[in-house]
């Protein structure tokens, strides 16, 4: 394990535990709300304002992809290394390209989730950086966004 003064030196000022703790709950908020803010009964699934702002032809696009290029930006702001930001952008690039055919990318949006993915990719790395006692205490998140709760025995 690395020391919170290594982070402050070696990452700057997002990676401190406190700033990291604000920044992790921020871009869960951005990806879930991007991702499966809504219910859909009818198919039974979840989307996001990922999903709806592509129906806006040009605008849509660029403003959600700008919102996932964010949380990249956020990842590679708190440290992460290089290997895992192309992950990360390979992820919202094969986004984009779902999202750019106008009516079968609409579909897409609701099955690819990127920023979902991309959370993922950035927990699973923060766990390895801090242990796992930096991960105790929060309920894992299904791939659709939703909380599920571990009983404790």
């Amino acid at each position: 394990m690395i020391s919170a003064n290594t982070f402050q030196t070696a990452y700057g000022h997002a990676a401190s535990p406190e700033n990291e703790r604000a920044t992790m709950r921020r871009l869960d908020t951005l990806a879930r709300v991007m991702d499966s803010a809504v219910s859909l009964p009818i198919i039974g699934s979840r989307i996001g304002a990922d999903a709806i702002l592509n129906v806006v032809p040009v605008a849509g696009l660029v403003v959600a992809k700008s919102l996932s290029a964010y949380l990249v930006w956020e990842a590679y702001r708190l440290g992460v290394p290089r290997s895992l930001i192309t992950r990360m952008v390979g992820n919202v690039a094969v986004d984009f390209a779902i999202s750019a055919v106008p009516v079968a990318g609409w579909v897409g949006d609701i099955f690819f989730r990127a920023n979902m993915r991309n959370m993922k990719l950035l927990r699973g790395h923060l766990a390895e950086r801090h242990g796992p006692a930096a991960t105790a205490g929060r309920a894992p998140m299904t791939i659709d966004g939703e909380f599920t709760r571990e009983i404790e025995r």
